[in-house]
């Protein structure tokens, strides 16, 4: 049987992840997240110093009533394997969802946030979480964005990921989803104006692109309304994730 170092360690680049159909998930909070949205599990490391404490015996006990493979391992061990400056004593290996655009429900209020060659996980991760936290109906990451079970992706999305339909498509995937659901397209784009404040009758899909790049040119093209945040003098721009946030709430918040 492979040993679950080996294991982790082809899961920590893309190609074995995407061969196995597995991912990574580590930290406290996080896996807490995956027990309690029911991610399935496949293994997992944990260290003898964080089941020493009481919540760490509760993460433990948690964890080897629903992995067939759970493991002890060394903080310094776990800390090789680790993608994160800091690990707190568990790994898990887990088996994401799949899912396609059609598990995105959309009614006639909803939101739906396009991430364009959204590359930093990091990023994404945060736009994961806030367009959960605000309500919007799911995430779609087009070509040239981080992948959506990348590690760093999931533990900035602090289990949003888990909670949310968050799917990878291609430009015109989503564009004729869209269209199929009478959607509107909102870009983000400098010269672009504020979110209208009058109710809306129609789905939204709010594309946010990349911050060199800006928005494809496929995306530019489809686009009913360019939207912005408003700036102060001698501000040139906002962070992506910020910025997505800013106009998901005023897209969201007459809802």
């Amino acid at each position: 049987m492979e040993s679950l170092e080996t294991l982790v360690r082809h899961l920590s680049l893309r190609r074995g992840r995407e061969r196995r159909g597995l991912a990574l998930a580590e930290g406290v909070r996080l896996v807490e997240e995956v027990l309690a949205t029911g991610v399935p599990i496949r293994a997992a490391l944990m260290s003898p110093s964080l089941e020493a404490t009481p919540r760490g015996a509760a993460l433990a006990s948690a964890l080897k009533s629903r992995a067939p493979r759970v493991e002890s391992m060394t903080d310094r061990q776990l800390a090789e394997l680790a993608a994160t400056e800091h690990p707190q004593g568990v790994l898990v290996v887990i088996a994401p969802k799949a899912t396609a655009l059609g598990d995105i429900s959309l009614s006639a209020r909803s939101v739906v946030l396009v991430l364009d060659a959204v590359q930093d996980p990091g990023n994404v991760g945060t736009m994961i979480r806030t367009a959960y936290g605000l309500g919007a109906s799911g995430v779609v990451a087009l070509p040239g964005s981080a992948e959506l079970v990348n590690p760093k992706v999931l533990r900035a999305s602090m289990g949003a990921a888990f909670r949310m339909p968050a799917v990878a498509a291609s430009h015109d995937e989503t564009l004729k989803w869209l269209a199929d659901q009478g959607a509107a397209v909102w870009i983000a784009a400098a010269d672009g104006k504020p979110v209208p404040g009058a109710r809306r009758t129609s789905p939204i899909g709010l594309v946010v692109g990349n911050e060199g790049a800006g928005i494809s040119a496929v995306m530019a093209g489809a686009a009913t309304m360019r939207v912005a945040v408003p700036l102060a003098a001698g501000a040139e721009s906002l962070n992506v994730g910020v910025a997505a946030g800013i106009l998901l709430y005023e897209a969201l918040r007459d809802v």
